[in-house]
This record gives structure tokens, sequence and C-alpha cells, in this order.
């Protein structure tokens, strides 16, 4: 077998099935970490409609320093 081809023929390892993080069924490769499009649809849909939000303070200047007094 020539060197090129052997070079062609290596396979990247596959990741680690998971829980879905939807329904916890196991991953699937063509949707990790998802185990469907459904799945995968569904958690876009919650990022899209507001339902997953990352917390923000009103005051930015405590957010940045909780320990210490303004």
């Amino acid at each position: 077998m020539p060197e090129d081809r052997k070079a062609a023929a290596k396979v990247a390892p596959l990741r680690k099935t998971r829980p879905c993080p939807e329904c916890g069924k196991p991953s699937n490769r063509e949707h990790y970490p998802f185990c469907s499009n459904r799945c995968r649809e569904v958690d876009l849909s919650r990022w899209l409609t507001g339902s997953y939000a990352i917390p923000v303070a009103d005051d930015e200047t405590k957010a940045d320093y909780p320990d210490e007094e303004n």
C-alpha cells in the first residue's frame, strides 16, 4: 500500500456518546451532542425564542466586583 493511501485510510476517532441534552437518549454522530434532528431543533428554538438567557446584573460594577464596596 503506497504511503499516501495509508494516510488517507486513517479515520479520526469518534466522540464518546453522551446523553442528549433534551431527552437523555445516547447522542448520534450526525447530530452530536443531540440524538436526533428533532432534539437539535427543539434546542435551537429555545435559543431563538429567548427561553435560554444569560443573566445580566442591573448594576454592572457590582457584578464585576462582588466582594468590593463602591
